[in-house]
């Protein structure tokens, strides 16, 4: 691997809701109305290089479009920052997000809402490099329509307005909107989780052959584990904001270290000749305003301990360019007095 392009180091995010006027006059009597915060990231430490497809996987509520906003600079971090190439991507004053490079860009899940119903597709690719002038303004026109040619649509459909495309069609339209800033890094975000399953295969094939012709890195958000797989040179497995174990994609697809991760790869249906029993993970996803103490995984882990209720795992080497954050990596959990207990 070469140095690291993007650089995300001990990234936390929190968010606290604060309670309306009619919640504290009820909370006086009740003892709530007080402030809610969500541990949405916590502690966060990734490292990019150029040309990299990172994937990014957990189930739903994990972190992963969270830490995709913050990487991306839709949000900034509560705790740790976010450099590409040494810079900062954002920097906050108060209330207000101030985004400092455009060379990060995000494809999100849905293209439709997305994309403004009421600009035609050229307008909406020439929006931003009209913007900061990337493009010199006389050729912003030519430039989109190669844009649209370079994602599989004909340069004519520059004229036309979102509504007018299909669910893929406008897929390609989102990814040639983030191609127009000429990024460094991509963020997809789910990015084809909504369309069907051949449409999936074609945005797919698009986006490697793009990321061949022009050396894209890019952080790869799924819950689609097959489609990771496929794409993806390592891949990030996160619970409950944290991040439980990363590797090369062919190694951790091949023998899963941590508990959690075992568990995703062995709720994935598969097609095969001979019968196979499905187990889900069993347990419901602790909350993230009340995450629970040590290891967030233990209230449904098989193999917890009595440490693992009480000191939160880090993450451990596990091999060459891998690491887990499991106490059973480092022999903390005597999982034979535990099953006998």
């Amino acid at each position: 691997m070469t140095d690291p392009i993007l650089k995300i180091e001990n990234v936390s995010k929190r968010f606290t809701r604060w309670p309306g006027m009619a919640e504290r006059l009820v909370g006086k009597i009740t003892g709530g109305g007080k402030p809610v915060t969500v541990h949405a990231l916590s502690d966060v430490t990734l490292h990019v290089s150029q040309g990299e497809v990172l994937g990014i996987v957990g189930e739903s509520g994990c972190g992963k479009s969270t830490l995709g906003r913050v990487v991306a600079g839709i949000y900034a971090p509560s705790d740790g920052s976010v450099t590409l190439k040494g810079d900062p991507i954002v920097r906050e004053h108060g209330n207000r997000i101030d985004k400092l490079t455009t060379q990060v860009q995000m494809i999100h899940q849905d293209p439709f809402a997305s994309l403004n119903p009421r600009m035609k597709v050229g307008e909406t690719l020439a929006e931003g490099p009209r913007y900061h002038r990337i493009i010199p303004s006389g050729k912003v026109r030519e430039g989109m329509r190669e844009l649209l040619e370079k994602v599989g649509l004909e340069g004519a459909y520059a004229d036309r307005l979102p509504h007018q495309f299909s669910g893929g069609q406008r897929q390609r339209v989102a990814i040639a909107r983030a191609l127009a800033m000429k990024p460094e890094v991509l963020v997809l975000d789910e990015a084809v989780a909504s369309l069907d399953v051949s449409i999936q295969a074609q945005v797919l094939n698009l986006f490697m052959d793009l990321r061949r012709d022009l050396g894209l890195t890019a952080l790869f958000i799924s819950h689609d584990l097959s489609v990771v797989r496929h794409v993806c040179d390592r891949v990030a497995i996160m619970y409950l904001g944290r991040l439980v174990e990363l590797a090369p994609a062919d190694e951790l697809y091949a023998d899963p270290k941590h508990p959690y991760t075992a568990a995703l790869f062995a709720s994935v249906p598969t097609v095969g000749t001979g019968k196979r029993k499905f187990e889900a993970i069993k347990g419901e996803i602790p909350s993230p305003i009340n995450p629970p103490p040590g290891c967030a995984f233990h209230p449904r882990c098989p193999l917890a301990g009595p440490r693992c209720r009480v000191e939160a795992p880090r993450l451990t080497g596990a091999g060459p360019a891998r690491t887990v954050a499991c106490h059973l990596n480092d022999g903390g959990v005597d999982t034979k007095a535990e099953t006998a207990a």
